[in-house]
């Protein structure tokens, strides 16, 4: 077997495949430092900046099929450790240094340091759009940490984003954006969803896979890494941070609801896992939406990018900003701003760690001393099939682990008994990525 290299061999690249391809084939693992392509024989060698990056792209590609343009193509290490040629001298290769001295191109390459909150495709075009037209963006992580390849219409539109915006900040004091120029000549969108968005093709498929392809930053299971939020900003100019990109908006529109499953406490108790809720209030014209007011934009638009396609009760709920700012308050608005269950007091910045997407699991805290398997799979096994269960302690403090075979009865559970007893105890419910072994 070949020792592992920084070089990879890829075999039957046919001529249609070209240099950009190949890139795009490993860019999720690391920079590509040195091309070789060998067109007399289908073949081409591509060095990696690290040895990890390449072990990284192998150990993928060994379970997934890799195909460029209709063609599958095979890899494997190559017996060189490094490319030192510049050519077989019959004009069948080249070698192309890294990225960092390419001219400027409508893609630009990058990269978020000191990721505290989260990044989204949406995010990223609303910071990047009033320099020009957007056409494509794809996000991914990778040793250097989250990156995006962001593709204009115009190159003179990513020249002028890439002066205005390297070193700015998205998010006061954070969030820092680093960037150059892509060697691509073409960005290849296979889904529209939370990694990736062909906006000149609305049609693509729908990627809802976003929950569990999210890369974790944060501590025990979460999607997200927040530090605190006590210096949550979105989009401030002071510190640098790029201004104008958020709407500013709170309040939510949800729509597509079952009612007569759904209530407002319901709705609080799957929200507030996002952040504080002002108010809800359901339509009577329209008693499958619902307005829902959250304490600022930044939380209102995190619970819009985790839950917006998410199923209960059958329906698959639909989120938009609302036209109106907020929700006045009225004998038909239910008013949470004193909750004593919200999840985000002062102090409490660390439950931002939990803020994910929908997933199979749920995390029960606030268990009776005494609870068993059996008590918490008759508490909450209504609302669909418990695959496993497991109990453990954290500092004295019972909780489980509860995985369903759905995520929609996962979240229906969260929904329904967040805030409901066992045995007395008031127990709490979110979402964890932390699978029961």
């Amino acid at each position: 077997m070949t020792e592992p290299s920084k070089v990879i061999h890829v075999r039957n690249v046919g001529q249609e495949i070209s240099e950009a391809d190949l890139l795009q084939l490993l860019r999720p693992f690391g920079t590509v430092t040195k091309v070789v392509l060998i067109r007399s024989k289908n073949q081409a060698l591509l060095q990696m900046d690290e040895l990890e990056n390449a072990i990284s792209a192998l150990e993928y590609y060994t379970g997934v099929q890799p195909n460029v343009r209709g063609r599958n193509v095979y890899l494997q290490f190559s017996s060189h450790q490094e490319l030192t040629t510049a050519g077989d001298g019959e004009g069948n290769s080249h070698m192309r240094q890294s990225d960092q001295e390419l001219p400027p191109n409508r893609i630009l390459l990058v990269t978020i340091h000191h990721m505290t909150y989260p990044i989204t495709v949406d995010i990223l075009h609303q910071v990047f759009s009033p320099y020009g037209f957007v056409e494509k963006i794809v996000t991914f992580q990778k040793t250097a940490g989250f990156q995006a390849l962001i593709q204009y219409e115009l190159q003179q539109d990513a020249i002028q984003a890439n002066d205005a915006l390297h070193g700015r900040n998205i998010y006061d004091g954070c969030c820092q954006i680093e960037m150059q120029y892509s060697n691509l000549q073409e960005l290849q969108v296979h889904y529209n969803g939370e990694r990736s968005r062909d906006f000149t093709n609305p049609d693509l498929p729908v990627d809802h896979r976003n929950s569990s392809s999210q890369p974790t930053y944060g501590e025990g299971g979460g999607s997200y890494g927040y530090r605190s939020n006590e210096t949550r900003g979105a989009y401030h100019q002071t510190g640098g941070g790029y201004g104008g990109a958020s709407n500013g908006r709170c309040t939510l529109l949800i729509t597509n609801l079952d009612p007569s499953s759904m209530d407002e406490d319901k709705l609080f108790n799957l929200f507030s896992m996002y952040g504080n809720i002002v108010r809800i209030k359901f339509l009577r014209n329209k008693p499958d939406h619902a307005l829902l007011q959250m304490s600022d934009n930044f939380q209102a638009e995190l619970a819009m990018n985790c839950l917006r396609g998410s199923k209960m009760f059958g329906k698959k709920m639909e989120i938009t900003f609302s036209k109106y700012p907020d929700i006045a308050p009225s004998a038909d608005a239910r008013d949470y701003a004193n909750s004593s269950l919200s999840r985000f007091h002062s102090g409490s910045g660390k439950n931002y760690r939990h803020c994910t997407a929908p997933t199979k699991t749920i995390h029960v805290s606030s268990l009776p001393r005494e609870v068993t398997e059996d008590d918490i799979v008759a508490h909450l096994g209504e609302h669909g099939a418990i695959v496993n269960t497991k109990i453990f302690e954290v500092h004295g403090k019972r909780q489980a682990l509860v995985s369903f075979d759905s995520e929609e009865a996962a979240t229906e559970a969260l929904v329904c008994k967040h805030a409901s007893a066992i045995d007395g105890s008031l127990i709490r419910i979110s979402f964890s990525q932390t699978h029961n072994s």
